[in-house]
This record gives C-alpha cells, structure tokens and sequence, in this order.
C-alpha cells in the first residue's frame, strides 16, 4: 500500500473520530433537555395535585358556610312559626322548614363526598412527591454523568485535533485537498476498500479492472468509479 494512501487512513480514523464525537456534543444539550423535561412534567404533576386539595378544601368550606347559613334560616322560620297565631302563615313556614332542611341534607351529602374526595387529594400529593424526588435524583445522576461525558470528549476533541494538524503534514496538500473534498461527498469513506471482486467499501459499486489494478500495484493513486473514494487493496 502507498504509503501517502497509509498517512490518509490515519487522517480519515481520526476524522471519522472527530465526526462522532461532535455529534455527540450536539445531542448532551438535548438530552439535557430531556431530563429536565421529565422533571418539570412530574413537579407541574405535583403542583396540579396541590391545586386541586386546595380548591376542594374551597368546595368544602363554601358548603359548609352555605350549611350553617341555611340553618340558621331553619332556626329564625321556627321561631317565626311559633309566634305566628294564622295557619295558613304556620303552614307556610313549616313548608319553607322543610325545604330548607332538604338542602342541609343535601349539602351534608355534598360535604361528606368533598371530605372523601379530600383524602384522595391528599394521597395524591403523596404519590406526587413520591414521584418527584425518585425524578430528581435520577435526573441529578443523568446531568452528572452528561457534563462529565461532555467535558471527556471536549478534551478528547482537542487531542484528536492537534494530532491531525500533526498528520496533515505528511502528506501532500493537492492530495489532502482532495481527501478533504471526499470525506464530505463520501460521507466519511474517503479512502475505501477495495476486495479481490473488485466491490470498493464506500459505495458498495464493482469497479473496472484498470482501477482495481492501480489500486493492487500502488504505483498512483487509484480512485472508484463511481464513488471517487481513493482505493486500497484489502
């Protein structure tokens, strides 16, 4: 193997490292996000069980003001009965008594079921808290290890970056010009295998003879077909 086509596959190792690792660096803050995600859906969980205890304990003492209200109307129809000397008027006020002590059934019925409902709400609040603090500290360890795994390949980076300035020297820069210009086209396969059938690694295409000869013999550089990767022989 040429030894110019050698330098270019410790350059592309090096770029296809580079490539993965930048990647990488672009999905941290994403799944940063995510996490943070996860823990903002469980505390608004949280908050939603708190609002709704408290709006039921409003229900509750809304009912139960409305209950002592109407019983205090009970009280002041009784009395009005007991000083009234007409029947018809005696009658009337019993009437309005009755109903009146129809909705404190009614409101005692509604305040039992908000009581229950009460407890429920509670629970929930438990379930909730439960909830968010198994969250926090899953998600604490993911943003732990994320900033350590980034801080790793930021540093990692720097190294692979400075060892291909190094490596760039080695080889011609008309021939590294046309390395860089196939790393893009061929999604990081710029110098590709090429086997004894002929079929070069980067674009899966049979080559011609010729090429496959140039690339065996490595007096030039031998380039696919099809693709344009530069070739050697496996």
């Amino acid at each position: 193997m040429r030894e110019d086509v050698q330098q270019l596959i410790k350059i592309q190792e090096l770029d296809q490292r580079i490539q993965v690792i930048h990647k990488e660096l672009e999905r941290i803050p994403k799944e940063l996000d995510l996490a943070q995600e996860r823990l903002q859906n469980d505390a608004a969980g949280l908050a939603s069980a708190k609002s709704a205890y408290q709006q039921n304990e409003i229900a509750t003492k809304n009912v139960d003001l409305d209950r002592g209200t109407r019983k205090t109307t009970i009280e002041k129809l009784k009395v009005q009965q007991f000083e009234t000397k007409k029947n018809d008027e005696y009658e009337k006020l019993g009437r309005e008594v009755i109903r009146y002590e129809e909705m404190v059934d009614e409101l005692e019925t509604q305040e039992l079921e908000l009581m229950e409902k009460s407890d429920q709400c509670r629970e929930s609040i438990v379930a909730a808290e439960a909830l968010l603090a198994k969250t926090q500290t899953i998600v604490d360890e993911e943003i732990s290890v994320l900033h350590t795994r980034s801080d790793e390949r930021k540093n990692e980076l720097t190294d692979l970056q400075e060892t291909r300035i190094t490596e760039n020297t080695k080889v011609e820069e008309d021939l590294l010009a046309d390395y860089t210009r196939l790393f893009i086209k061929c999604e990081g396969h710029a110098v590709a295998a090429v086997n004894s059938e002929r079929i070069c690694s980067s674009c899966h295409l049979q080559v011609v003879n010729s090429t496959f000869i140039a690339a065996k013999s490595g007096e030039s550089i031998a380039e696919c077909d099809n693709c344009g990767a530069i070739l050697y022989l496996t």
